[in-house]
């Protein structure tokens, strides 16, 4: 199973990041396509709804645009939701890789989730903590 990181939906569509614009629509679109199972952890779409709101209102987005985008995300892959063990999952993560709070927390639901694939530019990407390969899109 493949997720993707809030870095791969934000450059989809930042106009002033055209090179990574580009590699990350052609990821999503052959991701839509595709017969692996993608998933979008819910904070994910969290942190895409946060820094969406930001260009909003820092005037680099309309309204419309961010109404629009943050659907499409929405409804582009299903959700994978935290649970009690996703939680307990980033601890134990962030304590042996020294990552992130935010870091640990998305691995600890790409865990609970069954992911085998982190598509980020996060996290020293490329590299494979535990059984999930980061992949950086951008390289």
């Amino acid at each position: 199973m493949i997720a993707i990181d809030t870095n791969v939906l934000l450059y989809s569509v930042d106009r002033n990041e055209p090179a990574k614009q580009h590699k990350a629509q052609l990821l999503l679109q052959q991701l839509e396509i595709s017969t692996v199972s993608v998933v979008l952890p819910w904070q994910v779409l969290g942190e895409t709804a946060q820094q969406l709101r930001r260009w909003h209102e820092l005037g680099r987005i309309t309204l419309f645009e961010y109404t629009r985008n943050l659907s499409a995300f929405r409804h582009l892959f299903p959700l994978a939701l935290p649970t009690a063990e996703t939680f307990d999952r980033a601890l134990t993560l962030a304590q042996h890789y020294s990552l992130s709070h935010w870091d640990s927390m998305l691995l600890g639901a790409c865990q609970t989730a069954g992911v085998t694939r982190l598509y980020t530019e996060d996290m020293g990407a490329p590299r494979t903590i535990e059984s999930i390969e980061l992949v950086n899109p951008f390289t």
